[in-house]
C-alpha cells in the first residue's frame, strides 16, 4: 500500500504548476487565485494552524521549507502565503489573541480560502518598524467599531478574507494595536496601486477604510504606544526566518536556470558548453557556497525556534539580512555569467533578478538591523 503523501510531496507537485504560470502572472501583473484554489484543496492553507484545530500544526522549520519551496516557484504566492502563515503561528502562541477569534479562524483557514495579513503600512507613516503613531483611527461605539484610514502595500488585498488592522483609538490617551476587521465590509475600497518592478502577482494594493462598521471584541491587541517598543516575538522571529526563505527559493530558481544555461549553451567558437569554462565553474561554486551558507542559517534558526531555545530579535534580523544578501548575490553572479540573455524578458532570470531585489526592501531593512546591531555592541 503507498504511503500517503507528506506536505512536502503536496507542496512539491503544486510548486511545479505555481512555476509553469509565475510568467504569466508576472508579465500581467494578474493576482495567482487558482494557486490558493489549489493550496486549500492541498490542505496548505492550515499549514501552521495547531492540530488541535484541524490543521497540520507545523512549526517554523517546516513552514520555511514549503515557503523556499514556492518562492522558487512562484514568490509573490509565496509572500501571501508567508504573511498567512505568520498570523496562524502568532495566533497559536500569543496570550494577547482572543481565543474566540483564533479559533474562527482557524477554523475558516481548515474549511476554505480564508486569508489574513496584517495591514500595518501607511502613506505619511511608512512601515511601523521605524516609529510613530499610525494614522488610521478606530473608534469606539456603542455598537461597534469604526475604522478610517488608508493602508499601502496591502499584500494578497484581493483575496485576504481578514485584515489585523494597525491603529490608533481616538481616547484622550490613545492607545496603538491591531484590530481584527472582515473584508468586504462597507466603506472598504482596494485601490489596484500595485505596479511593481518585483513580485508583480502579489496584489500588494491601497486598502481604504472609510468609517468602517466592525464589532466591539475584534481588538486583537491595543495598548499604549509605549509598550511595543519590544515587538511581539514569534511575529518578528519568524517573519524574518519566512521572508529570507521566500528570497533563497528565488536565488535557487536562478541557479536551476543559470546551469541548464551553461550546460546547453556551445559557442561555436568554444566547441564545448560553457560549463566547461573555469570561470563559470568557480562562479557557480560561489553560488553554491552561498546557498549553502542559507541553508545553514535558515534551518538552524527556525529549528531552535521550534525548540524553544532563547533567541533575539537582532539575530533575527541579521539572519534575514545575510540571507537576502546572499540570494542578491547569487543572481547578479547567475547574470554575469549569461550577460545579455538574463536579462531577456523571454528568460526567467530576468524576472528572478526583479523578484529577489525585493529582499532588501523587507522590513527590516538592512540599515536598521546594522544600526540596532551596533548599538546593541556598544552597550547604547
Amino acid at each position: 500500500m503507498d504511503a500517503a503523501p507528506t506536505i512536502f510531496d503536496r507542496a512539491k507537485l503544486l510548486a511545479s504548476e505555481f512555476a509553469a504560470r509565475a510568467a504569466v502572472h508576472d508579465r500581467d501583473g494578474s493576482f495567482p487565485f487558482e494557486n490558493f484554489n489549489q493550496l486549500s484543496e492541498a490542505g496548505l492553507l492550515a499549514l501552521t494552524v495547531p492540530a488541535a484545530l484541524g490543521g497540520s500544526g507545523v512549526g517554523a522549520l517546516d513552514a520555511a521549507r514549503i515557503i523556499g519551496m514556492f518562492g522558487k516557484a512562484d514568490p509573490s504566492t509565496a509572500l501571501v502565503l508567508s504573511m498567512h502563515y505568520i498570523q496562524h503561528l502568532v495566533m497559536a502562541r500569543s496570550t494577547r489573541w482572543p481565543g474566540r477569534l483564533s479559533r474562527k479562524l482557524a477554523r475558516e483557514t481548515v474549511e476554505g480560502v480564508a486569508l489574513i495579513n496584517a495591514l500595518r503600512v501607511e502613506p505619511d507613516l511608512g512601515s511601523p518598524s521605524r516609529g510613530g503613531l499610525p494614522a488610521t483611527i478606530a473608534r469606539r461605539t456603542e455598537t461597534g467599531w469604526r475604522l478610517s484610514g488608508r493602508k499601502i502595500y496591502s499584500t494578497g488585498a484581493p483575496i485576504l478574507k481578514w485584515y489585523a488592522v494597525w491603529a490608533k483609538t481616538d481616547e484622550p490617551a490613545a492607545r496603538v494595536g491591531l484590530f481584527l476587521v472582515p473584508a468586504g465590509l462597507p466603506g472598504t475600497r482596494i485601490i489596484e496601486t500595485w505596479d511593481h518592478l518585483g513580485l508583480r502577482a502579489s496584489g500588494s494594493h491601497d486598502i481604504i477604510f472609510d468609517d468602517v462598521v466592525f464589532p466591539l471584541g475584534h481588538e486583537i491587541d491595543v495598548r499604549k504606544p509605549d509598550d511595543w517598543r519590544v515587538p511581539d516575538f514569534t511575529q518578528a522571529t519568524v517573519h524574518a526566518i519566512f521572508v529570507a526563505a521566500i528570497y533563497d527559493g528565488v536565488a535557487r530558481a536562478a541557479r536551476d536556470w543559470l546551469v541548464e544555461f551553461l550546460n546547453s549553451r556551445v559557442p561555436s567558437n568554444l566547441g564545448a558548453s560553457l560549463a566547461t569554462l573555469p570561470r563559470a565553474q568557480e562562479i557557480v561554486g560561489a553560488i553554491e557556497a552561498r546557498l549553502a551558507v542559507n541553508t545553514r542559517l535558515i534551518e538552524s534558526f527556525a529549528g531552535e525556534f521550534d525548540d524553544g531555545v532563547p533567541l533575539s530579535a537582532s539575530e533575527s534580523n541579521i539572519i534575514k539580512l545575510t540571507v537576502t544578501n546572499n540570494a542578491v548575490a547569487v543572481v547578479e553572479d547567475a547574470l554575469s555569467l549569461a550577460s545579455n540573455h538574463g536579462l531577456t524578458r523571454a528568460n526567467p532570470l530576468e524576472r528572478h533578478y526583479r523578484d529577489v531585489l525585493c529582499g532588501r526592501v523587507h522590513t527590516p531593512q538592512d540599515d536598521a538591523t546594522r544600526i540596532n546591531a551596533g548599538r546593541l555592541a556598544l552597550g547604547l
